[in-house]
């Protein structure tokens, strides 16, 4: 009978830092730097998620509604997203992504996965297979901060 060696306790802080770092490398990979990470994301958070109040947009990037509101207007007058009336209450307004901010979102990351395949191509294959088996398990963690209405509000105690 073969009996696992125990597993080694996680660390929560070195994840933490090291997932980060993961999201900044990908920053860096998206070029251009012509949106903002927030835009950025309140595009795919939209692209995800459907059509979302600009009260959720801002709850969920961390920003006040005026900055949602002026940031919606400039993805509105670069044609990435729109205003629409509210299929269930036609008074209220909501925030959609349009073809076009999906075809640039496609397009941006295309960009980022070339560039990603490039650094990957430089690490031993043991390096790819083990970040390619991390991979479900990273997307259940990310399911489970995300839930069905979108990412997960941090408490008040708790900065980011």
């Amino acid at each position: 009978m073969d009996i696992d060696p125990p597993a080694q306790p996680v660390d929560e802080l070195e994840l933490a830092v090291g997932l980060a770092r993961i999201r900044t490398m990908m920053r860096l990979l998206d070029v251009p730097r012509d949106l903002s990470i927030t835009a950025l994301s309140t595009l795919a958070g939209l692209e995800r998620l459907g059509p979302r109040r600009l009260t959720d947009l801002a709850v969920m990037e961390g920003v006040t509604q005026p900055a949602m509101t002026q940031l919606v207007s400039r993805l509105e007058r670069e044609a990435l997203a729109e205003r629409q009336a509210d299929p269930s209450d036609r008074r209220v307004v909501v925030v959609a992504i349009t073809r076009h901010g999906r075809a640039e979102l496609a397009r941006r990351r295309a960009v980022q996965a070339k560039r990603l395949a490039e650094l990957l191509a430089e690490l031993p294959e043991e390096d790819r297979a083990a970040i390619a088996a991390a991979l479900p398990a990273l997307e259940r963690l990310t399911a489970r901060a995300f839930g069905p209405a979108g990412p997960a509000v941090p408490s008040p105690e708790v900065s980011a």
